[in-house]
This record gives C-alpha cells, sequence and structure tokens, in this order.
C-alpha cells in the first residue's frame, strides 16, 4: 500500500507537476536523505520519454559543519562552474523538479552572517536560473517527503519512526494521493482556484486591506495591470504545470511603494535552517520600517537586509483559512505547506506572470510598473481564522474578499 502511494506521488509529479514532455530533460535537486524517491522520480521520468534525467543531492548536515568551519570569505564565493551548470539546464529547457525537506533548525546555532552571505553568493550566481523558472521560461515544481529530523520537529511528541508515519499520512492527504486518481482530483481543484482567479482578476482592485486580531491593520496596494494566478502556472510556450504541489493560493503582485501599515505572523517561518516565531513588520511607503520577532529577530534582519528589495513585498497570497492543510491542524514548520494553510505574503521579488506583459519585461520595466525586484523571494504567513480583506476599487467601492478566514 505505501510503495503505491509513493508510486502516485511519483507519476503525479511527473505528469501533473512539471508536466514532463517525451524527449524532455528533468533536473531533480533533492536532499540526499530522499535519494530513494528522487529515483523513483527518475524512473517515472524515463517511463513518460525523458530523455534524460540529472539529479543534484544536497547535504544539509555537510553543510552545517561547512558553515561552521569554512571563512565568511569562502562561503561567500560560489564557482563559475555552479552558475554554468545551471545557466546550461535553463539553455536545454529543462524541467526543475526540487524536493524540499530541510530540519527546519539545522542551522541555529550558525552564524547567521555566514548563511546570508552563502545565501546571497549562490542567489547571484544562479540569478539566470532563478528568473527562468521564476518567468514560466522553465516548467518547474517543489514537493516534499518526510525526514527524520523535520517529521521530529512537527511531531516533537512522537518517537521517530511515529513522526514519519505521521508525516506521511498528512502529506499524502493534503496531496489527494488517497484519491482512486489523484490527476483527476487535481485537474477538479485547479478548476475550481482558475475559477477563483477569474472572479478576482475581473475587480481590478487599487489595494487590498487586511486585519485580524493580532493586530494585523496592512493595506497592500497593487499594481496597474495586475493578473491573479493560482493553480496551474503556463510556460512562455504554453505549456502547463503546477510550480507548488500542494497549493491552496491564488496570488498578485502588490505596488513596491504603496504597502502601509503593520503585519503580525501567524506561523513560524522556517528560513536557512532557522526558524523565525512571532514577527511583526510594519511598513511605511512599501518600505520595512520596523520588525520584531521573538525568536530569530537576527535572522529576519539579515533577510531584510539581503539587498535594495528584500525589505518590499513581491506577493500578495489568499487562501482560505478552511483548507485541507489547514484543516489537518499541523504546523509543518515548511513553506511549501504552511504557506498552502494561511494568507501569506513574500518579501522581494514579485512573479512576472502577475503582470500583463510582465514575462517580456527587463528588471528596470518591471521597477517602473512598481514590482519589486529582489534576489530574494520569502513566504511567510499572515492569516488567522478572523482575518477579514477588503478589496477595494479606484472609485472608491468596496468588497469584502474574506470574511472570518474565509472567501466572503
Amino acid at each position: 500500500m505505501f510503495n503505491d502511494l509513493l508510486l502516485k506521488y511519483a507519476k503525479l509529479a511527473v505528469i501533473k507537476g512539471i508536466n514532463l514532455q517525451k524527449d524532455g530533460l528533468l533536473v531533480i535537486n533533492s536532499p540526499i536523505e530522499c535519494s530513494d524517491f528522487a529515483k523513483m522520480i527518475a524512473e517515472e521520468a524515463y517511463t513518460v520519454g525523458a530523455s534524460d534525467v540529472v539529479i543534484n543531492y544536497n547535504d544539509e548536515k555537510f553543510n552545517k559543519i561547512r558553515f561552521n568551519n569554512s571563512s565568511k570569505e569562502v562561503l561567500s564565493f560560489t564557482p563559475d562552474f555552479e552558475r554554468d551548470r545551471y545557466n546550461y539546464y535553463v539553455e536545454k529547457n529543462a524541467a526543475f523538479l526540487s524536493i524540499s525537506a530541510s530540519d527546519p533548525d539545522i542551522f541555529k546555532d550558525v552564524d547567521s552572517d555566514k548563511i546570508s552571505a552563502s545565501q546571497k553568493s549562490k542567489r547571484v550566481a544562479l540569478e539566470k536560473y532563478h528568473d527562468a523558472c521564476n518567468s514560466n521560461k522553465n516548467s518547474w515544481c517543489i514537493i516534499s517527503i518526510p525526514t527524520e529530523n523535520w517529521a521530529k520537529k512537527v511531531f516533537s511528541e512522537a518517537s521517530s519512526k511515529i513522526a514519519v508515519e505521521k508525516l506521511w499520512n498528512a502529506i499524502f492527504n493534503v496531496m489527494r494521493l488517497n484519491e482512486d486518481d489523484p490527476i483527476k482530483a487535481w485537474n477538479t481543484h485547479v478548476d475550481l482556484l482558475h475559477k477563483k482567479v477569474s472572479e478576482l482578476n475581473s475587480h481590478e482592485f487599487e489595494y487590498l486591506h487586511f486585519t485580524n486580531s493580532l493586530g494585523t491593520d496592512l493595506k497592500v496596494g497593487l499594481v496597474k495591470n495586475h493578473i491573479w494566478c493560482g493553480g496551474e502556472d503556463t510556460k512562455q510556450d504554453g505549456l502547463k504545470f503546477i510550480a507548488n504541489m500542494p497549493t491552496e493560493e491564488v496570488y498578485t503582485t502588490p505596488k513596491l511603494d504603496e504597502v502601509n501599515g503593520i503585519v503580525f505572523s501567524s506561523k513560524p517561518l522556517s528560513y536557512c535552517g532557522n526558524l523565525i516565531n512571532n514577527f511583526s513588520l510594519t511598513f511605511k511607503d512599501g518600505k520595512v520600517i520596523d520588525c520584531k520577532a521573538e525568536t530569530g529577530l537576527d535572522i529576519l534582519k539579515e533577510l531584510i537586509n539581503t539587498d535594495e528589495g528584500s525589505n518590499r513585498l513581491g506577493e500578495v497570497a489568499l487562501v482560505p483559512f478552511n483548507s485541507p492543510i489547514s484543516n489537518s491542524n499541523i504546523i509543518f514548520y515548511n513553506t511549501l505547506y504552511d504557506e498552502n494553510a494561511s494568507c501569506h505574503l513574500a518579501l522581494g521579488s514579485s512573479y512576472p506572470c502577475c503582470i500583463k506583459n510582465g514575462e517580456k519585461m527587463t528588471k528596470d520595466e518591471k521597477k517602473i510598473a512598481c514590482a519589486n525586484v529582489s534576489l530574494e523571494h520569502v513566504d511567510f504567513m499572515i492569516g488567522t481564522k478572523d482575518t477579514n480583506i477588503l478589496g477595494v476599487k479606484a472609485n472608491g467601492e468596496e468588497i469584502q474578499i474574506f470574511k472570518d478566514g474565509n472567501w466572503a
């Protein structure tokens, strides 16, 4: 039974997630702990006609050793061959499938300056790769499976074995793998998201106003000619794919200089092997002017100060409180899941697909359109069971979008 579900998962990721085509090239980015599943995905990719599959493994336990023993100067350098390798994959029209399954606490005792330096260096080196994914030049998909340390963080009272089993069950459920035909179930789900996208696009809101009992009181301006997206994404050549699995969100682009007020986090943010918890951000004219956090404040400040755009918003996303992941009552400590249990915002770069003709814009043109540009794109969760959202049009008309955490 378990192996049957794993096979369903691999098929779903290849066929519905990245929608791999015959003779296509697949690049899998995987934690070394997930190697068995990565190889199962590779076999499925060859079954549907892949010309080749490449697996890049990441070992975060070794990374911690390196962080603790290498200098900041060494960690600030990314070799050209890493850049060239990913640029080659981009030019070959590769599909990218990433498995997100980090230990949320693994780098909690590591110098945050070293983490920040390493992250920034890699983002700069792999900028073409990230831009190709963000602009839908290449198809891409992020999925996840349990690892022992992650599962123990989620289910801390259980033994390692039971924790892993419980996390598998939760993932199988939210990924609709218990359905007789998961691909059909996902088609139905995507259609529902597309209907909500169409409804929001019909309003052409000027800004959204978020409030809740945590103290959030935030007005988020939306760029002119913004587009709401959700469900399936579309490559520039017209091929459909799903970037995040699971996904429950519809999202668009904030106006980089028209975000004002304060917003409070509703779930912990796992960022670079550290947890940032119970934090708030205060915005004025689009920019973060103050931040507070119960834990992880230094890491939060490092994120905000990455570059010119990392202290502004690049995404606003709506997710009902009554959604499968939220209803599981599990804090996953993994953004892929937690962001799909809660309305969220993202610090950093905006998605070109959320602006009319955005895929054709240069970075300077995006800025002129008031869409944010940054090396970062980090989602953080803000939705609660009493979140209310008003959409306000240019003529002052107000539409209740969310009432008490769900679609109005």
